[in-house]
């Protein structure tokens, strides 16, 4: 997400461009080939390597949500400190890195950079280090956005309009007319009614997805990566009807190839195969999108591209790799290309985010302690061993060591300097200096704030009023939770983070019950989500049915049913209550997890 991520994991108006529309702002591309360059049988080599497109933004499912640092990016040094403290959401693109988007608080949006192929929406082909903005799309909230190798650009809104602008010479704006667009046009033809949540391009194809888990795709289809089940260009939206039925819950596109994400977990591609990209075992093109059958029997929660090979996590943190790995991107210690999925980091902890673009051949990844690794095209060196960074965040990965260096996602953007008040706060948590009042839990002294407390959770505003007890003391006694528990407790109060392992976020989430206290129950069961595994399924199953979250209680027994055999053979499930074995029995009899 993406981001090509995660998914990362990007319109009312005419939809028909003709000749005479120019002076609206669209120039005929020029001279596009009547029939496309045909693409090389193997990956690229490392001493030729091939123009790098820029990446489509897709960034589904990151847990973190974590902040990133966009002057990292050389593209915005250009802009001014009062600039930068504006910028909420930024992406960067192009063959060089020499193009950029971002969106300040306020939703305007600005451009800047090279203007390739009228990229940059701006309504010329002026190239510009001052940032424009795009008055078309002011106060419009941005969702999702991606970019072709063009470069063509696709943005979606909160209410799910589909925008599009740039290189059109295969009619991946989805206008049905081959001329580029130089400023940001609605995009109606076969999406009337229908809310776009997502949008994903490949080099010259483009794909967007609707809230009812619908696929359309368009553009250039020279192997197949429209899904159309032929190799004719589409030049409006088309659904992907081999995929009807199916709720599609993320998309990605390599240079041309394409894949689905199926809210079971399964993974569905199509398109250009000659390196193995589509991880069905061949080298076959598939016109239609066809399941990666090695990855059945696993529930994948996120998928990534990138120029020719992709990624798999699934639900478990396993990382599956498969396609070209001429720069070792596929991490699995050689160079050799893989058809089919094989499992990489096996001896690293958990898997939480992983990264990658159509425009790159870097591959990134986050486990579970926020340790990212990177692997493959860095910097003109090839990786072919996930190598652990000091980075934080999988972004950092792509300022730094891609080529280009683009984003692989529509990114949120940190303003330090708005965050004064919190970062005092966050210091002062436990300081003896300034606090006046202690709890006490296991021997061990936690220093607070009284204002604070009161100020931030409706438990202490009660207990501190004057006729209680607690009101006049200096020390407090706390037995019922552990220390650990409410320690993070307190901080989180300071910090609106929750820093503590998934087996003690179990003590936590009964604390968030027991107070009432809303969005921390919630950060607890995304916790718990992300330390699922098949020994502690059911236990953490009976602890989402005892506190009554309802969300973590379905999340985990999915996960059971999913993984319903190894689960059985479980000590937790031979010691778990009997009523609740019954129920969870007889629920997974309902949803047909017996059949034969």
């Amino acid at each position: 997400m993406n981001v090509s991520s995660v998914a990362f994991h990007l319109f009312t108006g005419t939809s028909h461009l003709v000749p005479s529309e120019v002076s609206a702002g669209m120039l005929p591309t020029s001279n596009p080939p009547r029939h496309p360059p045909p693409l090389p049988a193997s990956s690229p080599s490392s001493t030729h390597p091939p123009p790098l497109p820029p990446p489509p933004l897709k960034g589904r499912m990151s847990f973190s949500g974590a902040m990133v640092d966009v002057s990292k990016w050389p593209l915005f040094s250009v802009l001014s400190a009062e600039q930068l403290a504006t910028v909420r959401q930024a992406c960067v693109f192009g063959t060089l890195g020499n193009e950029a988007i971002y969106v300040t608080h306020a939703n305007e949006v600005f451009v800047f950079g090279v203007n390739c192929s009228g990229c940059l929406g701006t309504g010329d082909l002026l190239s510009t280090l001052v940032s424009k903005k795009l008055n078309f799309l002011q106060g419009k909230k941005v969702i999702s956005l991606s970019y072709g190798s063009g470069p063509h650009v696709l943005l979606v809104d909160e209410d799910g309009q589909l925008f599009s602008w740039g290189h059109n010479g295969y009619s991946q704006l989805g206008n049905g007319s081959c001329m580029q667009v130089l400023s940001p046009t609605l995009v109606t033809a076969s999406l009337k009614n229908k809310r776009v949540k997502e949008v994903a391009c490949g080099s010259h194809h483009s794909m967007a997805l609707t809230q009812e888990g619908e696929v359309f795709a368009w553009g250039y289809n020279n192997c197949g990566q429209i899904g159309s089940g032929s190799t004719a260009n589409q030049s409006y939206p088309r659904k992907v009807t081999s995929l009807q039925g199916r709720n599609v819950v993320g998309i990605v596109c390599g240079q041309t190839s394409s894949m689905a994400l199926v809210d079971n977990g399964e993974v569905y591609s199509w398109g250009n195969n000659s390196i193995g990209q589509l991880g069905i075992g061949s080298n076959e093109v598939q016109l239609s999108p066809c399941p990666v059958t090695a990855l059945q029997g696993l529930c994948v929660q996120q998928i990534v591209s990138g120029y020719s090979h992709s990624l798999a996590l699934t639900d478990e943190g396993l990382l599956y790799a498969w396609g070209a790995n001429s720069y070792g991107q596929l991490g699995t210690g050689s160079k050799s290309n893989h058809q089919s999925p094989v499992q990489i980091m096996a001896g690293k902890e958990r898997v939480v985010e992983i990264a990658a673009c159509h425009s790159t051949h870097i591959s990134a990844a986050k486990t579970q302690s926020e340790q990212v690794y990177m692997w493959g095209h860095c910097r003109g060196q090839s990786i072919a061993q996930p190598q652990l960074t000091h980075f934080s965040v999988t972004d950092d990965v792509f300022a730094l060591f891609a080529t280009p260096s683009v984003m692989w996602r529509l990114m949120s953007v940190e303003r330090d300097e708005f965050l004064t008040v919190a970062e005092a706060l966050r210091k002062e948590f436990d300081s003896q200096e300034t606090s006046d009042l202690k709890f006490s839990v296991e021997g061990k002294y936690i220093h607070v704030h009284k204002a604070l407390l009161k100020i931030r959770c409706e438990h202490f505003r009660l207990m501190f009023r004057s006729q209680w007890t607690e009101d006049q003391q200096e020390v407090i006694e706390i037995s019922q939770f552990s220390y650990p528990v409410y320690r993070s407790f307190l901080q989180f109060l300071y910090t609106d983070t929750v820093d503590l392992p998934p087996d003690d976020a179990i003590g936590l989430l009964d604390l968030a019950t027991s107070y009432c206290e809303g969005r921390l129950k919630r950060l607890c069961q995304l916790i718990i989500k992300r330390g699922i595994t098949v020994d502690n399924a059911l236990t953490l199953l009976s602890a989402a049915i005892h506190y009554d979250a309802e969300d973590l209680e379905e999340f985990c027994f999915r996960f059971c049913v999913s993984h319903l055999t190894q689960v059985t053979q479980t000590g937790a499930f031979w010691q778990s209550d009997g009523a609740m074995l019954k129920e969870f029995i007889s629920r997974a009899s309902r949803c047909g997890a017996f059949k034969n």
